[in-house]
């Protein structure tokens, strides 16, 4: 269980590295979360700082989730190794879903992270390539539809789980634990977006149905 639990701790310390704080520093030291929401996270960045930056959050974002599912769970770590007794989807389930916990909950800055969407997009489209078609088209409708990025990242994170319920049952159960806990963390990251859109005073974009539902209001 050591070898776990530091692959655990690796993956969590890499999570936790946000995008847009790094990206900022080489943007000449810009800090996102002094801007607009405050949420270290791609939408804020997109609001405030424009499409170049909030592209690179997003590669960095969903390239630090995916290089650690990638690479620490068949690391030899110096002397550790490689446990015989553990199972080996236990290891890349728990290292994929320390990455998006790293994110939320980063220990560089206090705690307080993103929201975990593009990290655990990432590991989606790496872990279970074929529920990122699925997954992807429902988060675009949605935030077509209703200029809500965070009720798409909420329903796409449980379409990933109904259709790995179906799809990988009972063969892959790890990976359909993995979305199950994804999904549970991505819900408790945003309930502050859950509270405001029941209160209606939730920020959207600008989409054709969010228009006609603010005509509708």
């Amino acid at each position: 269980m050591i070898e776990l639990g530091l692959k655990f701790t690796l993956a969590y310390l890499i999570g936790a590295v946000l995008g847009s704080l790094l990206v900022g520093f080489f943007y000449g030291g810009v800090d996102i979360r002094k801007v607009g929401s405050g949420n270290p996270g791609g939408t804020n960045a997109l609001r405030t700082q424009g499409k170049v930056f909030a592209l690179w959050v997003m590669i960095v974002d969903i390239g630090k989730g995916i290089f650690a599912a990638a690479v620490i769970p068949p690391l030899a770590l110096p002397g550790v190794g490689i446990d015989p007794s553990i199972d080996r989807s236990l290891v890349l389930y728990s290292v994929a879903f320390a990455a998006i916990l790293g994110h939320v909950f980063p220990v560089w800055f206090g705690f307080r992270g993103g929201k975990g969407g593009a990290t655990a997009a990432g590991l989606v489209c790496y872990l279970a390539p074929a529920a990122a078609l699925p997954v992807l088209i429902s988060w675009v409708l949605i935030v077509f539809t209703t200029g809500f990025v965070g009720l798409a990242t909420i329903s796409a994170s449980l379409i990933a789980v109904i259709f790995l319920g179906f799809t990988v049952l009972p063969e892959e159960s790890g990976l359909f634990l993995f979305a199950c806990a994804t999904a549970g963390l991505l819900i408790y990251a945003h309930r502050g977006n859950i509270r405001r859109m029941l209160d209606g005073t939730e920020s959207r974009f600008a989409s054709p149905g969010a228009r006609w539902l603010r005509r509708g209001q």
